[in-house]
């Protein structure tokens, strides 16, 4: 019963004649902060990220020229700059390719209509192969906070600018050359191991008071409660505080009293 009783939520009690006070808005900060996460551009291009390393050249892909337009595959084969979406609007299926590994620092492309994107000898962009070779490899290149696309011929994909076709004509990478590649695959987070953290919750503990202990007798000093009060805090999200009193308790470090 006394637990039923705790568990209900209690406010301040108000007297008669008391004005309500404003309730505080909690956590403004954090809310300001987790809005300043936030990928604008992405947003604006209906979540298509930009890529920006070459791990990220996997599965669907859309390249962009200009603002809000990109590379769109034509039924014959060819290629041509789709016109401009909206804000906030993202590629359409005719402007989605799949990006596929190709060696080092080089993808291959594969259309909507299931053929791989390469370039002929006259530096025209086409889409007509059935397989991966020397002519289907492509390689990012990203300097300045600006991506170029290279081909096989040594020459920088652009867009035409007299009828919008697709092609690889200049040896160096200028305004017509900047292109966008962009993802709509989750952006996985990596997360980073502490090297004192590997291993099980015991040899956590002791990683962590090799670490900061320091007295005369150079002795190990681990808490001796056993490991289920810390299985408890990482359930919790406290293991650090919790290893903290632990270390303190045992008056084992230079961080604790």
């Amino acid at each position: 019963m006394t637990d039923e009783y705790s568990a209900v939520k209690r406010g301040k009690l108000v007297l008669k004649g008391d004005k309500p006070k404003a309730k505080k808005r909690k956590h403004k900060n954090k809310d300001k902060s987790e809005d300043s996460k936030i990928d604008e551009d992405c947003v604006k291009h209906g979540n298509w990220w930009k890529v920006d390393k070459i791990e990220d050249v996997t599965g669907p892909i859309s390249i962009e020229f200009g603002k809000n337009s990109y590379i769109s595959a034509l039924d014959n084969g060819l290629f041509t700059l789709g016109a401009p979406h909206n804000e906030g609007e993202g590629p359409s299926p005719e402007e989605i390719f799949t990006a596929f590994p190709a060696g080092d620092n080089k993808f291959a492309l594969k259309s909507g209509y299931g053929k791989y994107v390469g370039v002929s000898k006259n530096c025209v962009v086409t889409g007509r192969s059935d397989a991966v070779g020397p002519m289907e490899q492509w390689e990012p290149v990203w300097q300045d906070g600006k991506t170029a696309i290279l081909s096989s011929i040594n020459k920088f994909m652009s867009v035409n600018p007299e009828d919008d076709s697709v092609v690889t004509n200049s040896t160096t990478a200028g305004e017509h050359e900047f292109c966008n590649i962009r993802s709509n695959r989750s952006r996985e987070v990596k997360k980073v191991v502490v090297p004192e953290e590997e291993g099980d919750l015991a040899e956590v503990e002791v990683n962590y008071v090799k670490k900061f202990q320091k007295f005369q007798d150079k002795k190990l000093r681990v808490n001796e409660s056993g490991v289920i009060e810390l299985k408890r805090a990482k359930v919790d999200g406290n293991l650090h505080e919790t290893l903290l009193d632990r270390r303190s308790k045992m008056k084992a470090d230079r961080y604790c009293k």
